[in-house]
């Protein structure tokens, strides 16, 4: 299948991504729009990661007030003013800030949740579970451990924008980071909801 300029655009467009980068991946997808997305993502997510390293102390803190009932603030890190100044990186801003208004993420990653949490999770799944044979008690407290990091961890929650509910906040990081070709952190946010007890 030809490959025309027009379809190399359309991806451009909607990927950010390179002219050349865009050819080669509706080439090797053999014309298929989507699969020439995935394999971009593919090759984005490997320069991410390769940009993960990279020192991010730019930035700016995000903000968002749903009918001035919750409010959020979050920070999200970059690694120059520049890119701190570019509307994709504020729209990420802005996203996150909304999405943690609506999903109240309770931790930024698995890695925030506090140890006593995690045994006491576990302790409740054991408690649930009672009964089962002992083999696969550990396989299902895990895939229970995994449902509960994916609710409350921010980083891990499907994208409340997502039509499809498949790319997580990570993802639309990482798509960031390759389109903006610097690394981005999440770094901290606080929710506030009326009369919420503290």
């Amino acid at each position: 299948m030809s490959i025309t300029a027009e379809m190399v655009k359309q991806l451009r467009e909607k990927t950010g991504a390179g002219m050349m980068e865009c050819k080669k991946a509706l080439t090797e997808a053999n014309g298929d729009f989507d699969k020439a997305i995935e394999v971009l993502r593919k090759k984005g997510i490997s320069a991410a990661e390769k940009r993960a390293g990279r020192v991010a102390s730019e930035g700016i803190i995000g903000s968002y007030i749903h009918m001035d009932k919750i409010g959020v603030l979050v920070e999200v890190n970059c690694e120059t003013d520049f890119v701190a100044r570019t509307d994709d990186f504020r729209t990420l801003v802005k996203d996150i800030a909304m999405h943690i208004a609506a999903a109240n993420p309770r931790y930024l990653s698995r890695e925030d949740v506090p140890a006593e949490v995690i045994e006491k999770e576990k302790e409740i799944y054991k408690e649930q579970i009672k009964g089962k044979p002992e083999h696969i008690v550990d396989k299902i407290v895990e895939g229970k451990l995994e449902k509960f990091y994916n609710e409350n961890c921010l980083l891990e929650q499907i994208f409340v924008k997502d039509p499809e509910q498949k790319k997580t906040i990570k993802d639309i990081v990482t798509e960031t980071i390759a389109k903006l070709g610097e690394n981005i952190v999440v770094k901290r946010f606080v929710r506030f909801q009326l009369g919420e007890e503290v």
